[in-house]
Parts: structure tokens; sequence; C-alpha cells
């Protein structure tokens, strides 16, 4: 097994800086955030972005696809106008690229289990094994069962129990990730001469920065730029992912060619009309309700299947990504789904001066993997 969500590259680390990093390298911006450690609390040093496109001769926001080689100048940039004071890091890694599997698998010691869960994981993976790295975890057994909307910690004795072979099995996530994209990131970590530097998957962070304590199951909704991510926690473990292949892009270009402008110019009025465009404005809107509508009816029956095969209720959902911050968003995701939704506040996981705090819960959503990030590396350096 490749423990590649661990750490994976070592170097000299200065004594003289406890503050951490978390780099998210997404496909329209890139993200930091600089953190330290202060009488148990995690106080926020520094934070910035940049936009991607302009480096590819895009417009701002659009996405684009960069080599290593072109991507850590720019790593390097946004270090520097952040004034970011350390190369202590943890670097996202983007959940397309990767594949998440639920697998049911017998009750055998974990030597047993890494020999058999490379075989059984050819049967979920359209490459070689070879080619990719593996990494998986036991989840524990649900010790609770939601029956009802009411209490998530009622038990109707019988329902959602293993039945007939199925109660010998125990659930394992797996995760496969190209070794080829292991390498870039490895690139970028070398020639930005990051130290001891992690790679994660973005789900993992985000989930750590936006997760509260409860045991119902809570529905994450990431929208990005070029897809939105959907997962389904439940004590802190996902129990499900879902890739939706739309993205605030897609509505970006939607625009362009439904009102006839250039790129740059959608993207401005996306930004500036959203949902809620009336008069002039209403053609814009509709442009951007079908994309949002066909998003949202994804989320809605990945949320109901989901509710349907377990017998629970999911009981919360929690917008984060950029793509959410769409104007209109929250109160279409609002009447669309049958229970609480919520903007993601990962800063409230740390401290700062509290005259930042309607800017930082503002930008929180963008900047949910980030401070995971960051977050997990305070934890790794005590």
């Amino acid at each position: 097994m490749v423990d590649f969500l661990k750490q994976i590259t070592s170097s000299f680390m200065s004594a003289k800086n406890n503050s951490v990093i978390g780099i998210d390298i997404g496909s329209s911006f890139m993200k930091v955030v600089q953190l330290k450690r202060k009488n148990g609390k995690a106080i926020l040093e520094t934070y910035g972005e940049l936009a991607l496109g302009p480096y590819a001769d895009a417009a701002i926001g659009q996405a684009t696809q960069l080599s290593p080689d072109k991507i850590t100048p720019i790593l390097l940039d946004l270090l520097k106008e952040a004034n970011v004071t350390t190369k202590n890091a943890g670097v996202s890694l983007p959940l397309q690229s990767s594949l998440l599997s639920l697998m049911k698998m017998p009750n055998v010691d974990e030597k047993k289990l890494a020999q058999m869960i490379p075989i059984e994981a050819r049967k979920y993976i359209p490459v070689p094994v070879s080619e990719v790295s593996l990494d998986w975890w036991v989840l524990p057994k649900r010790e609770e069962q939601v029956v009802d909307g009411s209490d998530p910690t009622e038990v109707k004795k019988g329902e959602g129990e293993e039945k007939g072979p199925g109660r010998n099995m125990t659930d394992v996530l797996v995760v496969a990730l190209l070794n080829e994209t292991i390498n870039d990131y490895n690139t970028i970590i070398s020639s930005s001469g990051l130290q001891n530097a992690f790679l994660e998957l973005e789900v993992f962070s985000t989930v750590r920065s936006t997760f509260g304590h409860t045991s119902a199951p809570v529905l994450i909704f990431d929208m990005g730029a070029r897809t939105t991510k959907i997962a389904i926690m439940e004590y802190g473990i996902i129990r499900a992912q879902h890739i939706i292949n739309r993205g605030s892009q897609n509505i970006t270009v939607a625009l362009s060619e439904s009102l006839g402008v250039p790129i740059a110019r959608a993207e401005q009025i996306k930004r500036d009309v959203g949902l809620v465009g009336k008069g002039n404005d209403a053609d814009a809107s509709a442009t951007a309700q079908l994309i949002v509508d066909h998003v949202l009816t994804e989320a809605q029956t990945v949320l109901l299947n989901y509710e349907r095969k377990h017998n629970r209720m999911i009981k919360q959902i929690i917008l984060t990504g950029g793509g959410v911050l769409l104007k209109g968003l929250y109160e279409k995701a609002d009447k669309e789904f049958e229970t609480e939704v919520t903007y993601a506040d990962p800063f409230s996981r740390t401290e700062s001066p509290a005259f930042l705090a309607p800017v930082l819960r503002d930008a929180g959503p963008e900047f949910a993997v980030a401070i995971g990030l960051a977050l997990r590396k305070l934890e790794e350096t005590g």
C-alpha cells in the first residue's frame, strides 16, 4: 500500500517558525492559508488567492489545465503576494483525478485485507492497478440508525441492519490515484521548496474544515469551476461521494454563447446578476438557472438514493466552493432541499481580528480546502 495521503516528502523544517500553510490548487484559482498554533488555538496569519486564467491567456475565473512547470511560478507568486513566511505545507489533490469506492470486504485481519483489496479494486478502476496508488480505511460499523427526521439517535429494531451473508462483511473506503498525478504534484512541491509537505484529496480537507460534531448524515455540496462534488458524511466519515460534471464555468460559457459576449464579460455578468436578474438581466439569469437546476436536480437524486438505501435522513446541506457564492444560489438550494442549508464557515475554526469576521465569513466557502489542509498540518506539528 502506498500511503500517499500522509506525509510523502520530508526535508528540514526550521524550529523557529511554527507556522503552517494549506495550498489549494484548483482549476480556476489557487488559494493559500497560513496558520499558527498559540495557546491551543489556530491563529490566522494570512490568506490569499490568485486567478489562474491570466497565466494561461484566459479570463479571470476561467478553468485551466496547467503543467507543473507553469504552476510552480504561480505558487511562488501567491506565497509572495500573501506575505507567507513558511514553506511547511499541505497541498490539495483534485477529487476528479482520483477514484473513491466504498467496497464490501470480508471481516479479515489487516494483512489479509491488504492482499485482497488490490485484487478487488480491479473491478472498480478503469486503468491497470500498476498505474495507480491505493490507500484505504476500514470504516467503523454504524452504532445508530436514523429512521425518521426527528432524532438521529433513535433506533428502530431490525431496520438498517445487515442481513444474510452481508452481516460478516465490513465497509472499506478505497482511494485510487494515478501515479502520474502524484508525480506531477511532487514536482510542484520540490520545485517550490515546500517543506515536510503532504498531499491530500480536497474532499478530506473540506470535511475537516466544515464538518461539525453531529451523528446525523450531512451532505457537502462543493461547486467548483469545472465540477460539483457531492460527499455524504456520517460521524465525520465519507459514506458516499459523487461528481457532477457541471460547475460555475459552465454558467459563464452558457452566458457567453447565449448573449454573444466574450468569456471575460460573461464572467462579470454571472457575478453581477447570478440567478436574481430582472428586466434586461432576466435572460442572463434564466440561462444561469438552467445550469443550476441541472446541478441541484442531480444532487437531490444522490441525496434521495442515499436516504432510501440506508434508511437515514440527511439533516444538513453544507454549501462550499467558489461556485456557491453565485447570487441567488443559496435561496434556490434552500428551497429545493427539504432540509437545513448553510454556507461553510471554515474560518470559524480559526482565531482572527473581530473586524475581519464579515469578510472571512463571506470568503469561507472558497477557502475550505486550504483551511482544512492547514488545520491538518497544525495537528501534525503538534
